[in-house]
């Protein structure tokens, strides 16, 4: 038995490569992991154009009831197919550690994901920082921990990508606690919705990290043929429909004149039909 970890792509069933194609073949059992990330199509059109039947992977299934999965002994390999790159969230890289545990062999087929696709709004990938995420606030609980990261990348001088939240299948917090999980709807976080958190923390720290002058390019569906790139200040993005998920934002450093050439292209006028 091996195990398969098979990246996906950005955009729908076409994004696969040849190599993840051949490692489907070998697999008895195919897994897509649905809630780090998304795609445009659903597993049914995944199930049509690769010829596989597909489970669908929640957030209980990968990070826990994987192990009986892989301790099952099936014969034939298990795939889990992986939107973006299989290493674009942690939840992987410990999937993969633990299968070495179990004397479970791993192979990983690569793909495109955002950590490099981002390239396309016109800023180079040599002068991004850290990334962070964005989770969603609520009432009680509104992190800002990685507001700290944004002000050390804008020290640096460096471009700060912003992943941001998405929701799927997630448990009310009143479900939860008469131990019968009821899911709330999806939910993904918008461009505008990210920024108004990070304003929301700005006006408490003050430290310049993301105010409504500071350059950033919002995104929306990379990869896909309706992508949408548009670059702007804060204030400016904040009026800008982005549509149909997933987004991101990216908060700009100091750009290179190249840069700066390539992000007028994307400006709030010249997106503007």
């Amino acid at each position: 038995m091996v195990l398969y970890l098979i990246g996906l792509g950005l955009a729908d069933e076409r994004d696969i490569t040849l190599r993840g194609l051949e490692a489907l073949k070998k697999c008895g059992k195919v897994y897509l992991e649905a809630y780090t990330s998304i795609l445009t199509v659903g597993k049914e059109r995944l199930e049509e154009a690769y010829g596989v039947k597909i489970e669908i992977a929640d957030r209980e299934m990968v990070e826990g009831g994987f192990d009986e999965v892989l301790a099952g002994g099936c014969v034939e390999g298990v795939a889990l197919l992986v939107v973006g790159d299989p290493f674009g969230a942690t939840t992987h890289a410990d999937l993969m550690l633990r299968a070495k545990q179990l004397g479970i062999p791993v192979e990983v087929v690569h793909n495109v994901s955002i950590m490099n696709a981002i390239g396309c709004c016109g800023l180079s990938l040599y002068r991004y920082g850290e990334t962070i995420s964005i989770p969603y606030f609520t009432e009680t609980w509104k992190p800002d921990s990685f507001y700290d990261r944004i002000v050390s990348n804008k020290k640096a001088g460096l471009h700060t990508l912003c992943l941001v939240d998405i929701k799927v299948k997630e448990p009310t917090l009143e479900s939860l606690a008469r131990g019968k999980p009821v899911y709330m709807p999806p939910r993904f976080m918008t461009v505008k919705e990210a920024l108004e958190q990070l304003l929301e923390i700005e006006a408490i720290r003050k430290e310049g990290a993301c105010t409504s002058a500071s350059m950033c390019v919002g995104v929306a569906r990379i990869g896909c043929a309706d992508q949408q790139i548009v670059a702007g200040t804060a204030a400016e993005l904040l009026s800008v429909d982005f549509g149909a998920p997933l987004h991101s934002l990216v908060l700009v450093g100091e750009a290179h004149p190249l840069e700066l050439e390539l992000l007028e292209g994307f400006g709030v006028a010249a997106s503007t039909p």
